[in-house]
């Protein structure tokens, strides 16, 4: 290879390894290192594009119950078992037809294409199944606070988001390990 070619390359090929790295960072970035689920910067723009082409979307707030009394009698490490088991559940759930991410804390959130057909009953029993943890069975119970973004005066995520947010508490005032649909 010619010497004046050789040194041509050199500089391309560091500047392909630094995007490389850079992307990798930027993609790190965007998940939650516990959970795999997208964070809030992450999941945010896929969530919009979706509320955007999908007036069927729905958009759900996810807070798991008691978990600070789980974490403080079985320990971290079982609270983090929660946490994945919890994240894994809500992946699974959304599939292909959604986005779940993790808001920080025992907090997710997720949206839909069509909450009909992805069966809010389905998650809510997924989310309430025991975890198997160091041979015990770890109660888990979710508060789940749906919106639907078609039944919004203007459907944006944010707007969206307040609505799971309050049907969310109101789950939770009824004695929490439910959902509730906003009205």
């Amino acid at each position: 290879m010619d010497l004046q070619i050789a040194a041509a390359l050199v500089p391309l090929l560091g500047w392909a390894v630094h995007g490389s790295v850079l992307t990798h960072r930027l993609a790190s970035a965007r998940r939650d290192p516990l959970t795999g689920l997208h964070t809030r910067a992450g999941w945010t723009a896929r969530a919009e594009h979706l509320v955007r082409r999908h007036p069927t979307a729905a958009v759900l707030l996810i807070d798991l119950d008691h978990f600070k009394t789980l974490n403080d009698t079985h320990g971290h490490a079982a609270g983090d078992a929660a946490l994945s088991a919890t994240a894994d559940r809500l992946r699974s759930w959304c599939g292909c037809h959604g986005i779940a991410g993790r808001l920080g804390g025992d907090e997710f959130v997720a949206v839909v294409q069509d909450l009909a057909a992805a069966d809010l009953d389905a998650l809510t029993a997924a989310l309430h199944r025991p975890l198997p943890y160091a041979g015990m069975s770890l109660p888990l119970a979710a508060s789940v606070g749906a919106c639907l973004v078609a039944e919004l005066l203007a459907p944006s995520l944010t707007d969206a988001l307040a609505a799971a947010d309050a049907a969310m508490y109101a789950a939770k005032g009824r004695g929490r390990r439910g959902s509730r649909l906003s009205r």
